[in-house]
């Protein structure tokens, strides 16, 4: 019984959480902290540390490790599978759809136009993240070490485009021997 709720929950949360991993975070905490009681306020703050930690999109990795405290590894199953099974149907048919009518003309103005709000959309992303990495978060001041470093991969990886996780690697060390 507790995996056909753990996964009826995560269906529920799949369904609904649109507009990323971050924006599931209030609904996974009603459903395992309020809802069900499955974990304590605690505790669901230590499985979103750890899911912003490991690889992998946070929404899932929170699922698979809530489905772990709550019923073990069958736990996690379900969970990721209800969180995983909406947007997986939905995008498959979506996919048919354009597939199927990507020819017409209205479906090609349709996605002319979601051109550039989707482009918006990254754009606030990496603005967001831009703000997070540089600004002092008591002051609201900039980190100038922060910036330098910002500047220099952006520069590095625009001129000589390299790997980014070697830059991302490079970086992370630099701060590292900095000891900032």
């Amino acid at each position: 019984m507790i995996y056909l709720e753990l996964l009826w929950s995560f269906i529920q949360i799949g369904l609904f959480s649109i507009g990323g991993g971050y924006a599931a975070m209030p609904l996974i905490q009603h459903q395992a902290v309020e809802v069900h009681s499955w974990l304590t306020m605690q505790e669901f703050a230590d499985i979103i540390t750890i899911s912003e930690m490991t690889p992998g999109p946070i929404t899932i990795n929170s699922a698979t490790f809530v489905g772990i405290q709550v019923a073990g590894v069958t736990g996690a199953l379900a969970a990721t599978l209800g969180c995983i099974l909406p947007s997986s149907i939905i995008v498959t048919l979506l996919a048919f759809i354009y597939y199927r009518f990507k020819g017409l003309e209205a479906v090609q103005s349709v996605l002319k136009g979601l051109r550039p709000a989707i482009i918006a959309l990254i754009a606030s992303a990496g603005i967001s993240l831009f703000k997070t990495a540089i600004l002092i978060k008591e002051n609201g001041g900039i980190e100038p070490f922060a910036l330098i470093l910002f500047i220099i991969a952006f520069i590095i990886l625009r001129k000589w485009k390299p790997s980014p996780i070697a830059v991302m690697a490079g970086v992370g060390a630099i701060r590292l021997i900095a000891g900032l």
